[in-house]
């Protein structure tokens, strides 16, 4: 598989201000852990391995344990997760298949319990930063510089 194209040679001004959404999000204050989860979760869902790759190693070398990110795709039956992260992690999943499940009342409710007015909202931009990266990647063929050593490939930082 080959890159179809570089997003950030193709359009610098539209990538640049993906780059400065994401830097808000790392400060933003929501946990560090939670936003990889968020992220390792809604990439497992898009299967976008350019970014599981990248957030699950993120992850780890933050302290996520191996068996956490192991579990994510099944957190819903693992006592591993918070009430927070279970939270953020049924909205993830709502939003990011908001066609199918139209953003239910349950898990807007679940993250309201959980999180401020303010953190909500930065969590679904979160969850919608993390969604746009998958298709960049995706739909542009990008491929980890250490999956493929030696190959032709363009990055993205998120």
């Amino acid at each position: 598989m080959e890159a179809r194209l570089d997003p950030p040679g193709a359009a610098p001004e539209a990538y640049q201000a993906m780059v400065k959404l994401e830097g808000y999000l790392q400060q933003c204050g929501l946990e560090y852990s939670l936003i990889e989860l968020v992220k390792t979760r809604a990439s497992q869902i898009n299967g976008c391995a350019f970014c599981l790759h990248m957030h699950t190693t993120d992850a780890r070398a933050a302290g996520e344990s191996e068996l956490r990110l192991h579990l994510l795709a099944a957190w819903r039956e693992s006592p591993l997760y918070s009430p927070r992260e279970r939270a953020a992690l049924a909205w993830t999943e709502a939003l990011t298949l908001v066609a199918d499940t139209g953003a239910p009342d349950r898990d807007y409710e679940a993250a309201k319990a959980q999180f401020s007015d303010r953190e909500l909202v930065d969590l679904t931009l979160l969850i919608g930063a993390i969604n746009t990266w998958n298709r960049l990647a995706i739909g542009f063929r990008l491929i980890h510089p250490t999956e493929s050593a030696g190959s032709a490939t363009a990055s993205h930082d998120h």
